[in-house]
Order: structure tokens, then C-alpha cells, then sequence
């Protein structure tokens, strides 16, 4: 399986993809408090990356998100 997430780390959001969630959320932590604010998970690592593209460069997939997910406030996500 391949995850796309979005953190949280001092309001600021992080869009990546990854095909261990548990390690990259281990790696993210060491560096200072982090939060997982939501994931999706795929079984193509293509499909993940071009949802990744999707979510860090066209704003409509990311307000949609945002406005399917309440939880998910907050500035532009970080690149």
C-alpha cells in the first residue's frame, strides 16, 4: 500500500506520499510535534503520487478536502 497524508506541524501542513505511514509519522516526530490530520490509502504508487501532485498544486483539490474533512483549517499547504 502506498498513503498520501497531510501532517500538521506548528499550523503549518505537509503533503506527501509514502509507502510506510507508521515510519514517515516516526521520522516527522523526531524532528518536533507533529500531528496526522488525515491519510488515504492506495495500491498504486503512481495513483498516490499524482494524488499527492493533486492536493500540493491545484487548489481545488485541496479547498474540496478541506471541505469534506471539517477538521482540516488552515493555511496553504507546505511544498
Amino acid at each position: 500500500m502506498y498513503y498520501v497524508y497531510i501532517l500538521d506541524k506548528d499550523r503549518r501542513f505537509y503533503i506527501g506520499y509514502t509507502k510506510d505511514l507508521r515510519r514517515r509519522i516516526a521520522e516527522d516526530k523526531k524532528g518536533g510535534k507533529i500531528k496526522l490530520l488525515y491519510y488515504e490509502a492506495y495500491v498504486s504508487e503512481n495513483v498516490a503520487k499524482n494524488r499527492e501532485k493533486k492536493l500540493k498544486h491545484y487548489g481545488s483539490a485541496w479547498r474540496a478536502l478541506k471541505k469534506k474533512n471539517n477538521g482540516l483549517e488552515g493555511g496553504v499547504p507546505a511544498r
